[in-house]
C-alpha cells in the first residue's frame, strides 16, 4: 500500500487533485485508515491513476475521462478519438472566429457575407435517427461532431446503409450565454430500433429556403449572417415558415477545402396553394 504522498510521488498528482478524483469517483483510495482517515493506495491504481493526469492535460472534463476508462483499452480509444475530433472542429471554428473578427475590424464597414441568391428545394419524406442535446454555442461544435458519430457508428453497427450528409435542427436560439435544444440528424435506409439517446423517426417532406455557405463561413457569429438572408428573403417574398431552422452539410464536407460551398442554411416554408 501506497501513502497518498508517495502516490502523488510518482504519478505526479498532487493532494488536492487525488482528493477531487476520490470525491468524483474517478480514483477513489484502495483503503482509508479508520483512525486517522490517511488514504492509502495500491501499486495497481498507478496505470489508472496516471492515465487520468495525461487526460487531464489535454483538458478533458471529468465525466467523459470516466466514460474512456469505464471502457475496454478498444473502447477507450474509439471514445478519446472522437473527443479529439470535437476539440479540434471546436479549435477550427474558433480560430474561423478569430479570423472574422479581425477581418471586421480592419475593414469596418464592409459586408461580412459575400451576396448570394437564396433558393428553393422540396425535400421528400426521409428516414433519419437523430440525438437530442441541450447545448450553448461554445460546447455546439463538439456536440455536434461527437452526436453524428455516435449516430452514424451505431446505424453502421445495426445493418443501416447511410447515403450521406446530415444535419442539425435548431429547436431554440443557441446562444454564448443560453443553451437551447439543437437535433442532429442523419439520414439512413434499413430497419433500425432505437437506442439509448438515438431516437428513430420519418421527417416528413417539405419545402424549404436556402443559401449555401462554406466551411469557414460556418462559423459564429459569421453564420449568423446567413441566417440573416434567408430570414430576410422569406419575409420579404411573404412566405411562411413550417418549422425551425436546419444547418444542412453535404457529405464529408469537412474534407473540402475551408472556401468551397459545404454547408446549407435552410428554413422550411409552407408550399403556397395554386
Amino acid at each position: 500500500m501506497l501513502t497518498i504522498s508517495e502516490f502523488g510521488r510518482r504519478t505526479g498528482l498532487s493532494h488536492k487533485a487525488l482528493r477531487l478524483y476520490d470525491v468524483s469517483g474517478l480514483l477513489p483510495p484502495a483503503q482509508v485508515d479508520p483512525s486517522n482517515g490517511y488514504r492509502l493506495y495500491d501499486e495497481e491504481q498507478l496505470e489508472r491513476a496516471r492515465r487520468i493526469s495525461v487526460l487531464r492535460q489535454l483538458d478533458m472534463p471529468l465525466t467523459t475521462i470516466a466514460e474512456v476508462l469505464a471502457k475496454s483499452d478498444e473502447e477507450a480509444l474509439i471514445r478519446l478519438d472522437r473527443w479529439w475530433a470535437a476539440e479540434e472542429a471546436t479549435t477550427a471554428a474558433r480560430r474561423a472566429t478569430l479570423e472574422y473578427l479581425r477581418d471586421r475590424l480592419s475593414r469596418s464597414g464592409s459586408p461580412g457575407l459575400s451576396p448570394r441568391p437564396v433558393l428553393i428545394r422540396d425535400v421528400p419524406e426521409t428516414k433519419i435517427a437523430s440525438i437530442r442535446s441541450d447545448t450553448d454555442q461554445q460546447s455546439l461544435i463538439g456536440v455536434i461532431v461527437t452526436s453524428t458519430d455516435d449516430i452514424r457508428r451505431y446505424l453502421e453497427s445495426a445493418g443501416a446503409t447511410l447515403p450521406g450528409g446530415s444535419w442539425v435542427i435548431y429547436h431554440g436560439a443557441v446562444t454564448p450565454e443560453a443553451e437551447a435544444t439543437v437535433e442532429v440528424c442523419v439520414p439512413f435506409d434499413g430497419l433500425v430500433d432505437p437506442s439509448g439517446s438515438i431516437a428513430i423517426r420519418v421527417e416528413p417532406a417539405h419545402r424549404e429556403a436556402y443559401c449555401t455557405i462554406t466551411m469557414d463561413e460556418c462559423v459564429y457569429p459569421r453564420i449568423m449572417l446567413a441566417y440573416d438572408l434567408v430570414g430576410d428573403w422569406v419575409r420579404s417574398t411573404g412566405e411562411a415558415t413550417a418549422g425551425p431552422p436546419r444547418e444542412v452539410y453535404l457529405p464529408d464536407c469537412h474534407l473540402l477545402p475551408r472556401d468551397q460551398p459545404a454547408v446549407d442554411i435552410a428554413q422550411p416554408i409552407l408550399e403556397r396553394k395554386p
